[in-house]
């Protein structure tokens, strides 16, 4: 099973996508991460949903995550009022690093290397096979990888 047969559509952003509405499209899609591209769809950035959560929760709670049991309901239901009038641009971080892409001829094996080296529950696909720096054709998450595996090991 190759990239190309396993890449779906998924909810894009772009540096310039409201923190709200990429919180909203993560919520609203249950989705782990979403990709940032640019105009031309080239892949530049994860946005996991994990940064999200760290741009909006106090950092002397993540310091100290046993400050969260102190932390209201009220004041923790208002948590994303903090992303109002911020971009994606502002809470990615400054030294990221580049997004994990394959090209479309990946195999399962080469995919799911790349998502385990890099940490990261999605991977861009490449529309060209020869370049990784070409727009992509859709994201392979770790859940479908998964489940295409499991199916295999189930034939056995």
């Amino acid at each position: 099973m190759r990239a190309r047969e396993l890449a779906v559509d998924f909810p894009t952003v772009t540096p310039e996508t409201s923190a709200l509405e990429a919180a909203r499209l993560l919520a609203e899609h249950q989705l782990p991460g979403l990709i940032v591209v640019d105009r031309d769809r080239r892949p530049k950035a994860v946005f996991p949903g994990s940064q999200l959560l760290g741009s909006i929760i106090p950092q002397y709670v993540q310091d100290d995550p046993a400050l969260a049991r102190v932390y209201d309901e009220d004041h923790a239901d208002r948590l994303c009022a903090k992303l109002v009038g911020k971009t994606v641009a502002d809470l990615l971080p400054k030294d990221r690093t580049p997004p994990p892409v394959v090209d479309a001829e990946a195999t399962a094996m080469e995919i799911a290397s790349v998502m385990a080296a890099t940490r990261s529950p999605i991977v861009a696909v490449s529309a060209d096979p020869r370049r990784t720096d070409a727009p992509m054709i859709g994201v392979v998450a770790v859940s479908q990888l998964l489940t295409r595996l499991l199916q295999a090991g189930d034939e056995l």
